[in-house]
């Protein structure tokens, strides 16, 4: 029966999108994976939402192999697509699917991503990860350890208060337009990452410039590529306040940034890539 799929919809969607980073690449996997649910046998199927978690897995594994292919051509840095959330997104959940997290998640394999995804975000117990993914549960363990073992050491753990992090945003906003050094300076980290998503649609940094020095010096040599009629708007994306920038009346780009526990900015990331920002109102 479709409503089985469609009652866990909306959990496939956030597991996929997890897993791939990429609104387009879930609505794929979900789309494959609903046709293939119309041809089993639902008798026969005791559990339906293991089953639809588990045909969504290995539909991702798949995409994933896929998209890392594709990704040897893309110009320039990738960040994912920027996810609307919501004000009343519970901490869990926006932890789930921050930008920081995510970025990190692309570093792991593919296996290690959906096992990390399924027990950390959905609670999946390991014998489950093992069944789904057609492993034994020593290797599923050895999966998930190794992935949280690599995300400890390279994700940010500070989560500022939406107030102090969105007024962060449009200071540094205010620092970048008019390439203002000191205030630059005093808002960064020293050890700073700076990515631009653009794939060769603007004239963007080929590789992620990190350090303090070497990303304020690059911000405010660019201060003529900031558009004069830049407009900020404010919303929950990724489960953190980001600024969705607007040029006239079309989004310009999506400006995210990554905080330390001192409310100094970690990291930068600015999606100004034209197909990742179509499903942005």
């Amino acid at each position: 029966m479709s409503v089985d799929f469609e009652q866990h919809r909306t959990e496939l969607f956030a597991a996929a999108y997890r897993m791939l980073g990429s609104r387009a690449d879930a609505d794929d996997v979900l789309q494959e994976a609903w046709l293939r649910w119309q041809r089993v046998d639902h008798d026969t199927v005791a559990q339906p939402r293991a089953y639809l978690f588990r045909l969504v897995s290995r539909l991702a594994i798949d995409q994933l192999r896929k998209v890392r292919a594709r990704r040897e051509t893309y110009i320039g840095p990738w960040l994912p697509e920027p996810l609307l959330t919501g004000p009343d997104s519970d901490l869990e959940l926006a932890e789930s699917v921050s930008m920081a997290l995510l970025v990190v998640l692309e570093s792991l394999d593919p296996a290690e991503r959906v096992a990390f995804v399924l027990h950390g975000a959905f609670g999946f117990e390991h014998a489950e990860i093992a069944d789904l993914l057609g492993r034994t549960e020593r290797a599923t363990r050895q999966l998930v350890y190794r992935a949280r073992k690599h995300l400890e050491s390279r994700r940010p753990r500070h989560r500022a208060a939406p107030d102090e992090h969105r007024a962060l945003t449009e200071r540094f906003l205010s620092a970048a337009a008019n390439g203002d050094l000191t205030l630059l300076t005093h808002l960064l980290a020293p050890d700073v990452v700076f990515r631009a998503d653009a794939n060769g649609t603007s004239e963007t940094p080929r590789e992620p410039l990190r350090g303090r020095s070497t990303v304020t010096a690059y911000l405010c040599s660019v201060t003529w590529a900031w558009p004069p009629t830049l407009t900020p708007r404010f919303a929950e994306i990724n489960g953190a306040p980001t600024a969705i920038l607007h040029k006239a009346n079309s989004t310009w780009a999506v400006l995210s940034l990554d905080l330390t526990p001192h409310n100094q900015i970690q990291a930068i990331h600015l999606i100004l890539n034209p197909a990742k920002l179509t499903n942005l109102p």
